[in-house]
């Protein structure tokens, strides 16, 4: 099971990072360039423990749903998204949040298995976990600049 850990450093409160990354409407601002859309579930605003939000997405050229629930939460400072539905056969999305001393330390772990077996292997090695690295880079980094101001 491919596991992506990322660690995103934002100078800003524990609480506005918690809650930007749980914003349904900012996370489909960052996934522009794929044209996210949240299309049920939860549309907009923040996203809590029990909820959940189908995605609709163009990945590898191919119009996709995802649904994902939240699982688990512990405010501000973790909560879970797993796959209800969708194409990979499952994924896990933790989610934490470590106060520092002028800002937070936000911590994502992704863990994934991919659909068909054996070539869903091969594609994580030769190009899906780059893939979903760089959306999670991309995420992260909207967050950052939205709770560090850069985007007001």
């Amino acid at each position: 099971m491919p596991t992506i850990h990322l660690e995103t450093y934002i100078k800003a409160h524990q609480q506005i990072v918690f809650d930007l990354a749980r914003s349904i409407d900012l996370h489909q601002i960052s996934t522009a360039h794929t044209n996210e859309k949240a299309v049920g579930g939860k549309v907009s605003g923040l996203i809590e423990l029990g909820e959940s939000v189908t995605w609709e997405a163009r990945h590898f050229g191919i119009v996709q749903r995802l649904t994902s629930k939240v699982t688990e939460m512990n405010p501000p400072d973790y909560f879970v998204d797993e796959m209800v539905s969708g194409a990979f056969r499952s994924f896990k999305h933790e989610h934490i949040f470590i106060a520092k001393r002028e800002g937070t330390l936000m911590t994502d772990i992704f863990s994934y298995v991919s659909p068909l077996g054996f070539l869903g292997i091969i594609a994580d090695k030769l190009f899906l976990s780059a893939y979903m690295t760089k959306l999670l880079v991309i995420r992260n980094e909207a967050i950052r600049q939205h709770a560090e101001g850069e985007c007001m």
